[in-house]
């Protein structure tokens, strides 16, 4: 043997990434932060911006409820909404046991539609104050339930919904029973 086969040979060089991958990977990188920040810019966050008649608006904040809702603009209340134009749903956040069940009874007794009764859901602190929730488009439906309540608060759906299931089935108000209103009567009906 001689002495250059005794030699152990050494392994070829790691081939290095090419220029191109290297900046391909870079590329990527910077559109997704530029994605980010354009679809953060596009969902308006915390920006203000017209209603399409020129008015400014203020974000709707979509934060889980708290037990001090922040009221949404006024909304007038049409008293000749037919009351079979919507659905409502009762949550009880008030811990009272059997409130959101007389509730619903009540309101069924004026003509509202009102699904089955249910419980708030379990990071839904317990509430003082009732509030009306809605979803968009549903906001003259809301101030008219929340009139028959008795003028109290209406708001835009929270995200997640506040309700056991965190959904609303039919519904697109729904009420969060506090204690204000957890086994009391209601006010005589609106318009009688």
């Amino acid at each position: 043997m001689n002495q250059d086969q005794r030699r152990p040979r050494r392994s070829p060089a790691p081939a290095r990434p090419s220029l191109n991958s290297t900046t391909s990977v870079v590329v990527a990188v910077v559109a997704v932060i530029l994605g980010f920040l354009i679809l953060r810019d596009i969902n308006g966050d915390n920006a203000s911006t017209t209603d399409g008649g020129g008015e400014l608006t203020q974000p709707v904040d979509t934060a889980a409820p708290t037990d001090t809702a922040a009221p949404t603009d006024t909304v007038p209340v049409d008293t000749t909404i037919p009351l079979t134009n919507f659905k409502v749903q009762i949550a009880n956040a008030s811990k009272v046991p059997g409130s959101a069940g007389e509730l619903t009874t009540a309101l069924q007794g004026r003509g509202f539609i009102v699904q089955p009764a249910t419980n708030a859901s379990e990071i839904t602190p317990k509430q003082t104050q009732t509030v009306v929730y809605f979803i968009p488009g549903s906001e003259v439906a809301a101030a008219r339930v929340a009139q028959e309540l008795g003028g109290v608060t209406t708001a835009a759906m929270p995200a997640p919904i506040p309700t056991e299931s965190g959904e609303l089935g039919e519904a697109t108000v729904l009420i969060l029973l506090g204690t204000d209103l957890a086994g009391k009567p209601l006010a005589a009906p609106v318009g009688g």
